[in-house]
């Protein structure tokens, strides 16, 4: 008998011990026979299942009510096993995978014909990548260079991604088999994903990864992708998505904290995610100010946690500062925008 969402704890450390393995071990056991697993990346927290598994894959759409033609990102132990998931892989793609995996990088390639609908979201192209945590890639090396997690964050659809296993214990509870606590993840927010089924890199997704630094490497140009007409579904592609229950508003920094007054003052309770600091003629016993990092990783990487904690605080209003409309600060952005689009 599985016990279900019960949470498995480890230590990070250069080296696992006989009693993490054992755990990992105990996971991947559970993932050949059909269960699903949460464990951590350096992203977010992914909830994963057997990607040769079509009952196990299903699990991951019901528990977190996802639409079955949204798909999901296939993660394996290494760069080597591209051609096992994908019929063409450009040069230019294999050339990022071995720079930038294991890391925050989704590479969306022509699919081979053995991968499931259930997991490409019925489209002729899969999403692969290689996580950069220990647990991640232990757990990927006790399943075997066979298989391939299929794992999208673990959360409810289009809310708030995890970044601590509480946070899926707090949300899907028994739902899941095994919960794997590796501690906060490293980056906080999703990776980012490039697609290649058209030959030309289009980004489809901004994420741990900046834009230029991936264009650096290659010497290409990758486009942005048309929000308006997307060329293809891919994972964090709704226009809603990352969202708190609590309404959330972005502002810039110089009507930010006037607004969030204007609000305090009709007796409506205003939680502030500002890079700056509260001006002290602004205080008011209805607003809190939540101090968000001025650097965009460190920001990306409080992200979430903070949303959460702000939304579980019993706010009627969420305001967040604008952050800077450069390349670093792309992915965020695209968060925060995606956070603010109520369903």
């Amino acid at each position: 008998m599985t016990n279900r969402g019960s949470i498995a704890s480890t230590r990070l450390k250069p080296g696992l011990d006989d009693t993490d393995r054992h755990l990992v071990n105990e996971a991947a056991r559970l993932l050949r026979a059909g269960c699903v697993v949460a464990f951590p990346t350096e992203t977010v927290y992914g909830l994963g299942a057997d990607a040769a598994n079509p009952d196990a894959v299903r699990r991951i759409f019901t528990i977190k009510g996802r639409p079955a033609n949204h798909p999901l990102i296939v993660h394996i132990s290494h760069a080597s096993l591209l051609n096992q998931w994908a019929r063409e892989v450009p040069e230019a793609a294999r050339h990022l995978a071995e720079r930038f995996w294991p890391g925050p990088l989704t590479l969306i390639l022509q699919r081979q014909r053995h991968v499931l609908d259930a997991v490409t979201g019925g489209q002729d192209s899969v999403g692969l990548r290689v996580p950069d945590h220990p647990l991640a890639l232990e757990l990927l090396h006790a399943l075997g260079p066979e298989h391939g997690l299929a794992a999208p964050s673990a959360n409810r659809f289009g809310r708030i991604s995890p970044t601590k296993a509480q946070h899926v214990r707090d949300e899907l509870g028994e739902a899941v088999d095994l919960i794997l606590d590796g501690g906060p993840c490293r980056v906080g927010l999703e990776s980012t994903i490039i697609s290649f089924v058209s030959g030309e890199p289009r980004l489809l997704r901004p994420g741990g990864i900046p834009t230029g630094a991936l264009e650096e490497e290659i010497g290409m140009k990758i486009s942005p992708d048309d929000p308006l007409h997307p060329s293809m579904r891919a994972s964090g592609g709704m226009p809603s998505h990352y969202a708190p229950a609590t309404p959330l508003e972005i502002w810039p920094g110089e009507a930010l904290w006037h607004h969030a007054l204007a609000l305090a003052e009709k007796e409506i309770r205003v939680a502030v995610l500002g890079l700056t600091a509260m001006p002290p003629a602004i205080n008011n016993v209805l607003m809190r100010h939540f101090p968000m990092p001025t650097q965009a990783a460190d920001y990306g990487r409080v992200l979430y946690d903070t949303l959460r904690q702000a939304d579980a605080a019993g706010f009627d209003r969420l305001l967040t500062e604008a952050p800077p409309n450069e390349d670093s600060w792309r992915a965020v952005a695209d968060r925060l925008q995606r956070a603010a689009v109520q369903f």
